[in-house]
Protein backbone atom coordinates (compact mmCIF):
# COMPACT_ATOMS: atom_id res chain seq x y z
CA UNK A 1 0.00 0.00 0.00
CA UNK A 2 2.05 3.68 -0.99
CA UNK A 3 1.69 6.28 1.74
CA UNK A 4 -0.86 8.35 -0.20
CA UNK A 5 -3.15 6.05 1.56
CA UNK A 6 -2.52 6.40 4.93
CA UNK A 7 -4.25 9.04 6.65
CA UNK A 8 -5.22 10.13 10.42
CA UNK A 9 -8.68 9.40 10.02
CA UNK A 10 -8.21 5.70 8.54
CA UNK A 11 -5.48 5.36 10.78
CA UNK A 12 -7.70 5.90 14.05
CA UNK A 13 -11.17 3.83 12.08
CA UNK A 14 -8.75 1.27 10.46
CA UNK A 15 -7.16 -1.74 11.36
CA UNK A 16 -3.45 -2.08 12.71
CA UNK A 17 -0.99 -0.46 10.64
CA UNK A 18 2.65 -2.34 9.76
CA UNK A 19 4.89 0.11 8.31
CA UNK A 20 8.16 -0.47 6.53
CA UNK A 21 10.32 1.94 4.04
CA UNK A 22 9.23 2.74 0.92
CA UNK A 23 11.54 2.07 -3.16
CA UNK A 24 14.02 -1.02 -2.98
CA UNK A 25 13.36 -3.91 -0.73
CA UNK A 26 15.51 -6.61 1.04
CA UNK A 27 15.26 -10.21 2.34
CA UNK A 28 15.17 -8.86 5.96
CA UNK A 29 12.21 -6.80 6.01
CA UNK A 30 10.10 -8.92 3.62
CA UNK A 31 11.04 -11.93 6.20
CA UNK A 32 10.44 -9.37 8.59
CA UNK A 33 6.66 -8.39 7.50
CA UNK A 34 5.49 -12.00 7.08
CA UNK A 35 6.54 -13.17 10.38
CA UNK A 36 4.89 -10.36 11.75
CA UNK A 37 1.96 -10.84 10.02
CA UNK A 38 1.55 -14.18 11.93
CA UNK A 39 0.76 -12.77 15.04
CA UNK A 40 -2.52 -12.56 16.21
CA UNK A 41 -2.27 -8.87 16.77
CA UNK A 42 -1.24 -8.12 13.63
CA UNK A 43 -3.13 -10.76 11.23
CA UNK A 44 -5.40 -8.49 9.84
CA UNK A 45 -3.15 -5.21 9.42
CA UNK A 46 -2.44 -3.08 6.67
CA UNK A 47 0.71 -2.71 5.04
CA UNK A 48 2.01 0.94 4.24
CA UNK A 49 5.63 1.00 2.83
CA UNK A 50 6.79 4.74 3.21
CA UNK A 51 9.71 7.14 4.71
CA UNK A 52 7.25 9.86 5.73
CA UNK A 53 7.78 10.65 9.20
CA UNK A 54 4.03 11.38 10.16
CA UNK A 55 2.89 8.11 8.51
CA UNK A 56 5.94 5.67 10.22
CA UNK A 57 4.95 7.50 13.61
CA UNK A 58 0.83 6.95 12.94
CA UNK A 59 2.16 3.12 12.42
CA UNK A 60 1.41 0.40 15.46
CA UNK A 61 4.75 -1.71 14.19
CA UNK A 62 7.80 -0.25 12.13
CA UNK A 63 10.36 -2.61 10.23
CA UNK A 64 12.84 -1.62 9.31
CA UNK A 65 13.00 2.17 8.76
CA UNK A 66 12.23 5.08 11.26
CA UNK A 67 15.88 4.85 13.44
CA UNK A 68 14.19 3.29 16.52
CA UNK A 69 14.78 0.04 18.40
CA UNK A 70 12.14 -0.13 21.10
CA UNK A 71 10.14 -3.61 21.96
CA UNK A 72 7.82 -1.39 24.55
CA UNK A 73 7.07 1.36 21.12
CA UNK A 74 7.10 -1.85 18.62
CA UNK A 75 9.99 0.10 16.83
CA UNK A 76 12.77 -2.03 14.73
CA UNK A 77 15.12 -0.85 13.08
CA UNK A 78 18.76 -1.67 12.73
CA UNK A 79 20.63 1.35 10.70
CA UNK A 80 20.80 3.91 13.70
CA UNK A 81 23.70 5.20 14.93
CA UNK A 82 25.10 2.75 18.23
CA UNK A 83 23.01 -0.04 16.92
CA UNK A 84 24.93 -3.41 17.73
CA UNK A 85 22.22 -5.94 19.13
CA UNK A 86 23.01 -9.53 18.71
CA UNK A 87 20.35 -12.46 18.99
CA UNK A 88 22.10 -13.56 22.42
CA UNK A 89 25.80 -13.27 23.89
CA UNK A 90 27.03 -16.57 21.85
CA UNK A 91 26.00 -14.81 18.56
CA UNK A 92 28.05 -11.88 17.14
CA UNK A 93 26.17 -11.29 14.14
CA UNK A 94 24.76 -7.78 14.26
CA UNK A 95 20.46 -8.04 13.68
CA UNK A 96 18.63 -6.68 10.80
CA UNK A 97 14.74 -6.39 11.24
CA UNK A 98 14.28 -9.78 10.44
CA UNK A 99 16.31 -10.81 13.60
CA UNK A 100 14.55 -8.08 15.62
CA UNK A 101 11.38 -9.71 14.73
CA UNK A 102 12.45 -13.31 15.78
CA UNK A 103 14.61 -12.37 18.54
CA UNK A 104 11.64 -11.08 19.93
CA UNK A 105 8.56 -13.02 18.50
CA UNK A 106 10.42 -16.12 17.01
CA UNK A 107 9.48 -18.88 20.24
CA UNK A 108 5.84 -17.56 19.59
CA UNK A 109 5.66 -18.21 16.14
CA UNK A 110 7.31 -21.58 16.59
CA UNK A 111 4.43 -22.33 18.94
CA UNK A 112 1.91 -21.41 16.82
CA UNK A 113 3.20 -23.43 14.11
CA UNK A 114 3.32 -26.43 15.77
CA UNK A 115 0.61 -26.13 18.16
CA UNK A 116 2.91 -26.25 20.99
CA UNK A 117 3.32 -23.77 24.12
CA UNK A 118 6.22 -21.13 23.69
CA UNK A 119 7.41 -23.04 27.30
CA UNK A 120 7.83 -26.48 25.67
CA UNK A 121 11.09 -27.52 25.53
CA UNK A 122 10.36 -28.17 21.82
CA UNK A 123 10.35 -24.82 21.30
CA UNK A 124 13.13 -23.80 22.84
CA UNK A 125 14.94 -26.08 21.01
CA UNK A 126 13.98 -25.14 17.55
CA UNK A 127 14.83 -21.36 18.48
CA UNK A 128 18.31 -21.28 17.81
CA UNK A 129 18.47 -23.98 15.02
CA UNK A 130 16.27 -21.52 12.90
CA UNK A 131 17.66 -18.53 13.45
CA UNK A 132 20.93 -20.16 12.68
CA UNK A 133 19.82 -22.21 9.84
CA UNK A 134 17.76 -19.19 8.10
CA UNK A 135 17.47 -15.76 10.13
CA UNK A 136 21.17 -15.26 10.83
CA UNK A 137 22.22 -15.11 6.91
CA UNK A 138 19.78 -12.22 6.15
CA UNK A 139 21.32 -10.60 9.42
CA UNK A 140 24.54 -10.36 7.87
CA UNK A 141 24.02 -9.90 4.44
CA UNK A 142 22.08 -7.06 5.29
CA UNK A 143 24.18 -5.59 7.56
CA UNK A 144 27.24 -6.09 5.39
CA UNK A 145 28.34 -8.81 7.31
CA UNK A 146 31.28 -10.85 5.64
CA UNK A 147 30.62 -14.48 5.88
CA UNK A 148 34.02 -15.70 6.29
CA UNK A 149 36.81 -13.89 7.82
CA UNK A 150 40.37 -15.23 8.38
CA UNK A 151 41.62 -15.92 12.21
CA UNK A 152 45.40 -16.55 13.32
CA UNK A 153 46.98 -18.92 12.12
CA UNK A 154 45.87 -18.56 8.92
CA UNK A 155 42.27 -20.54 9.12
CA UNK A 156 39.00 -19.25 7.40
CA UNK A 157 36.30 -18.38 10.37
CA UNK A 158 32.27 -18.36 9.75
CA UNK A 159 30.56 -15.48 11.03
CA UNK A 160 27.36 -17.32 10.03
CA UNK A 161 25.58 -19.77 7.91
CA UNK A 162 24.06 -18.99 4.59
CA UNK A 163 22.33 -22.09 3.22
CA UNK A 164 19.31 -20.65 1.00
CA UNK A 165 20.52 -17.34 -1.24
CA UNK A 166 17.27 -16.19 -0.99
CA UNK A 167 18.46 -12.13 -0.31
CA UNK A 168 20.00 -12.57 -3.70
CA UNK A 169 16.29 -13.59 -4.91
CA UNK A 170 14.53 -10.93 -3.22
CA UNK A 171 17.27 -8.53 -4.94
CA UNK A 172 16.33 -9.57 -8.21
CA UNK A 173 12.54 -9.07 -7.65
CA UNK A 174 13.09 -5.22 -7.78
CA UNK A 175 12.60 -3.81 -10.98
CA UNK A 176 16.07 -3.71 -12.86
CA UNK A 177 17.71 -0.49 -14.15
CA UNK A 178 15.57 -1.02 -17.91
CA UNK A 179 12.14 -1.67 -16.21
CA UNK A 180 9.43 0.86 -15.22
CA UNK A 181 9.72 0.98 -11.92
CA UNK A 182 7.12 3.51 -9.62
CA UNK A 183 5.62 3.31 -6.00
CA UNK A 184 2.86 0.61 -7.46
CA UNK A 185 4.98 -2.01 -9.28
CA UNK A 186 7.73 -1.68 -6.20
CA UNK A 187 4.77 -2.56 -4.01
CA UNK A 188 3.64 -5.42 -6.00
CA UNK A 189 6.82 -6.71 -6.24
CA UNK A 190 7.59 -6.43 -2.76
CA UNK A 191 4.28 -8.32 -1.88
CA UNK A 192 5.68 -11.04 -3.57
CA UNK A 193 9.37 -11.12 -1.80
CA UNK A 194 7.34 -10.98 1.73
CA UNK A 195 5.31 -14.36 0.74
CA UNK A 196 8.75 -15.63 -0.60
CA UNK A 197 10.43 -14.66 2.54
CA UNK A 198 7.78 -16.03 4.45
CA UNK A 199 7.17 -19.13 2.56
CA UNK A 200 11.31 -20.42 2.53
CA UNK A 201 11.01 -19.49 6.68
CA UNK A 202 8.09 -21.82 7.51
CA UNK A 203 9.74 -24.65 5.20
CA UNK A 204 13.14 -24.22 7.32
CA UNK A 205 10.99 -24.46 10.51
CA UNK A 206 9.08 -27.18 9.23
CA UNK A 207 12.07 -29.32 8.44
CA UNK A 208 13.74 -28.33 11.66
CA UNK A 209 10.77 -29.81 13.94
CA UNK A 210 10.03 -32.61 12.22
CA UNK A 211 13.36 -33.91 9.94
CA UNK A 212 15.63 -32.39 12.11
CA UNK A 213 14.39 -32.59 15.96
CA UNK A 214 13.19 -36.72 15.71
CA UNK A 215 16.82 -36.97 15.15
CA UNK A 216 18.02 -35.16 17.81
CA UNK A 217 17.02 -37.78 20.45
CA UNK A 218 19.00 -40.45 18.63
CA UNK A 219 22.55 -38.38 18.79
CA UNK A 220 21.34 -37.58 22.63
CA UNK A 221 21.08 -41.09 23.66
CA UNK A 222 24.43 -42.82 21.61
CA UNK A 223 26.28 -39.62 22.56
CA UNK A 224 25.89 -40.54 26.54
CA UNK A 225 26.36 -44.31 25.58
CA UNK A 226 29.42 -43.90 23.70
CA UNK A 227 31.02 -45.56 26.21
CA UNK A 228 29.27 -48.26 27.26
CA UNK A 229 29.17 -50.88 24.35
CA UNK A 230 31.38 -53.97 23.41
CA UNK A 231 34.15 -52.34 21.58
CA UNK A 232 33.97 -48.57 22.81
CA UNK A 233 36.75 -46.05 23.57
CA UNK A 234 37.32 -45.74 27.02
CA UNK A 235 37.44 -41.80 26.50
CA UNK A 236 33.98 -41.24 24.38
CA UNK A 237 36.00 -40.72 21.22
CA UNK A 238 33.76 -43.52 19.14
CA UNK A 239 29.94 -43.36 19.05
CA UNK A 240 27.71 -45.40 17.17
CA UNK A 241 24.78 -45.39 16.05
CA UNK A 242 22.21 -48.19 15.76
CA UNK A 243 20.43 -46.79 12.15
CA UNK A 244 21.45 -43.74 10.34
CA UNK A 245 20.34 -40.41 11.41
CA UNK A 246 21.85 -37.22 10.33
CA UNK A 247 24.00 -36.35 13.09
CA UNK A 248 26.73 -33.82 12.29
CA UNK A 249 24.66 -30.54 13.15
CA UNK A 250 23.09 -32.28 16.46
CA UNK A 251 26.79 -33.78 17.38
CA UNK A 252 28.52 -30.25 17.60
CA UNK A 253 25.23 -28.48 19.03
CA UNK A 254 25.07 -30.93 21.67
CA UNK A 255 29.17 -30.72 22.29
CA UNK A 256 28.91 -26.93 23.16
CA UNK A 257 25.35 -27.51 25.18
CA UNK A 258 27.43 -30.03 27.43
CA UNK A 259 30.82 -28.37 27.12
CA UNK A 260 32.43 -31.12 26.20
CA UNK A 261 36.03 -31.23 26.70
CA UNK A 262 38.51 -31.71 23.92
CA UNK A 263 40.34 -34.65 24.55
CA UNK A 264 36.45 -36.41 25.42
CA UNK A 265 34.98 -34.88 21.92
CA UNK A 266 34.29 -37.47 19.18
CA UNK A 267 36.78 -38.31 16.71
CA UNK A 268 34.46 -41.28 14.72
CA UNK A 269 30.67 -41.85 14.07
CA UNK A 270 29.80 -45.51 13.65
CA UNK A 271 26.52 -46.47 11.27
CA UNK A 272 24.94 -48.86 9.18
CA UNK A 273 25.01 -48.16 5.21
CA UNK A 274 21.85 -49.06 2.91
CA UNK A 275 23.63 -52.39 1.74
CA UNK A 276 23.44 -53.25 5.53
CA UNK A 277 27.56 -52.78 5.94
CA UNK A 278 28.75 -50.72 8.61
CA UNK A 279 30.19 -47.20 7.87
CA UNK A 280 33.32 -45.23 9.86
CA UNK A 281 33.22 -42.09 9.43
CA UNK A 282 35.47 -38.90 10.97
CA UNK A 283 34.03 -35.94 12.88
CA UNK A 284 34.72 -32.75 10.83
CA UNK A 285 36.56 -29.91 12.36
CA UNK A 286 33.11 -27.51 11.82
CA UNK A 287 29.93 -28.67 10.97
CA UNK A 288 30.50 -27.06 7.41
CA UNK A 289 34.25 -28.16 7.06
CA UNK A 290 36.15 -31.13 5.38
CA UNK A 291 39.05 -31.54 7.35
CA UNK A 292 38.83 -33.98 9.81
CA UNK A 293 39.79 -33.85 13.68
CA UNK A 294 41.81 -37.26 13.25
CA UNK A 295 41.64 -38.67 9.48
CA UNK A 296 41.74 -42.59 9.26
CA UNK A 297 45.72 -43.45 8.87
CA UNK A 298 47.06 -42.36 5.83
CA UNK A 299 48.77 -45.75 5.39
CA UNK A 300 44.45 -47.30 4.22
CA UNK A 301 43.74 -44.58 2.51
CA UNK A 302 42.42 -45.15 -0.85
CA UNK A 303 42.49 -49.15 -0.44
CA UNK A 304 40.04 -51.61 -0.34
CA UNK A 305 38.77 -55.33 0.41
CA UNK A 306 41.92 -57.53 0.82
CA UNK A 307 44.63 -55.33 0.78
CA UNK A 308 42.92 -53.15 3.20
CA UNK A 309 42.32 -56.05 5.62
CA UNK A 310 46.40 -57.00 5.51
CA UNK A 311 47.06 -53.01 6.56
CA UNK A 312 44.20 -52.77 9.40
CA UNK A 313 44.45 -56.45 10.79
CA UNK A 314 41.36 -58.02 10.31
CA UNK A 315 39.29 -59.47 7.35
CA UNK A 316 36.20 -57.90 6.55
CA UNK A 317 37.14 -54.06 5.66
CA UNK A 318 35.72 -52.29 2.64
CA UNK A 319 37.00 -49.08 1.67
CA UNK A 320 38.98 -45.95 3.33
CA UNK A 321 38.79 -42.92 1.14
CA UNK A 322 41.36 -41.38 -0.52
CA UNK A 323 40.81 -38.20 2.05
CA UNK A 324 40.67 -40.44 4.84
CA UNK A 325 37.12 -39.16 6.05
CA UNK A 326 35.14 -42.32 5.87
CA UNK A 327 35.74 -46.31 5.56
CA UNK A 328 33.62 -49.53 5.89
CA UNK A 329 33.67 -52.70 7.08
CA UNK A 330 31.05 -55.77 7.06
CA UNK A 331 30.01 -56.01 10.68
CA UNK A 332 29.56 -53.46 12.93
CA UNK A 333 33.05 -54.77 15.11
CA UNK A 334 34.96 -54.52 12.37
CA UNK A 335 34.15 -51.03 11.95
CA UNK A 336 34.67 -50.58 15.46
CA UNK A 337 38.01 -52.04 15.56
CA UNK A 338 39.24 -49.83 12.63
CA UNK A 339 38.03 -46.64 14.46
CA UNK A 340 39.55 -48.15 17.41
CA UNK A 341 42.92 -48.79 16.00
CA UNK A 342 42.73 -45.37 13.72
CA UNK A 343 42.46 -43.69 17.28
CA UNK A 344 45.60 -45.21 18.02
CA UNK A 345 47.84 -44.56 15.14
Amino acid sequence: MGDTAITKKARTDGPKLICTHSGTFHADEALAVHLVRTLPDYKDARLVRTRDPAIIDMADIVLDVGGVYSVERQRFDHHQRGFAATFDSSHRTKLSSAGLVYKHYGKQIIAQRLGLQEADKTVSTLYPKVYEDFVEGLDGIDNGINQYEAVLGGDVRSNYRNFTGLSSRISRLNPSWNETSNNDILDERFETASALAGSEFFQVLDAAAHQWLPGRSLIVEALFERCKFDGADPHGRIMLLGSFAPWKDHLFRLERELSIEDDRKVLYVIYPDEAGKWRVQAVPRSSEGFESRKALPAAWRGIRDKELDALVGIEGCVFVHAAGFIGGHATREGALIMANKAIAA
